[in-house]
């Protein structure tokens, strides 16, 4: 069984981030079930898809107020530097890094989508965000600055940010 699967709790109530939340999940499954012959392939189609997954959120929020620095964008960046060095990595045949960095994202990845994206699914609804078309359709809702935290009460650390032993 995986370490994480998806499941109502992680269900935000925004169609196109739900899907792309469990497909993230789909595809960290197939990262820990992988043998050591199918690891790298199926961790460089888990990096694929988080960068168009984080971009897409990235997207949403420079076009809802949010600063390009705020944390919740900062997460992405440092959660996808660290996937990729762990693609590297593999390469050069450490594979145990990468399944070590799985097991940290079963981990991350249920917290920052309950606390970060929850918010920014919040904050969507609230502007009347339409994922779809990218349109803003109550763009009184939008904040009059721009949002520079993670969207919440506070922004939660980034546990793949430690260096993997090597």
């Amino acid at each position: 069984m995986a370490a994480l699967e998806w499941s109502g709790a992680l269900a935000l109530d925004l169609p196109l981030m739900d899907e792309t939340h469990e497909e993230f999940v789909e595809l960290l499954a197939q990262v820990e079930c992988s043998d050591d012959a199918q690891l790298l392939t199926r961790w460089q189609a888990l990096v694929t898809h988080t960068e168009q997954h984080f971009g897409m959120e990235d997207r949403w929020m420079a076009s809802t107020h949010f600063a390009s620095g705020n944390c919740h964008s900062m997460q992405h960046k440092v959660v996808l530097q660290v996937m990729r060095e762990g693609a590297l990595r593999a390469a050069q045949g450490d594979l145990q890094a990468l399944r070590m960095m799985a097991a940290e994202l079963a981990l991350w990845f249920p917290q920052h989508a309950q606390t970060m994206d929850a918010a920014l699914a919040l904050h969507l609804r609230r502007v009347g965000f339409d994922a779809s078309t990218g349109v803003v359709n109550a763009p009184e809702a939008l904040p009059g600055e721009l949002v520079h935290g993670c969207g919440g009460a506070g922004c939660s650390p980034t546990p793949l940010a430690r260096p993997v032993a090597a």
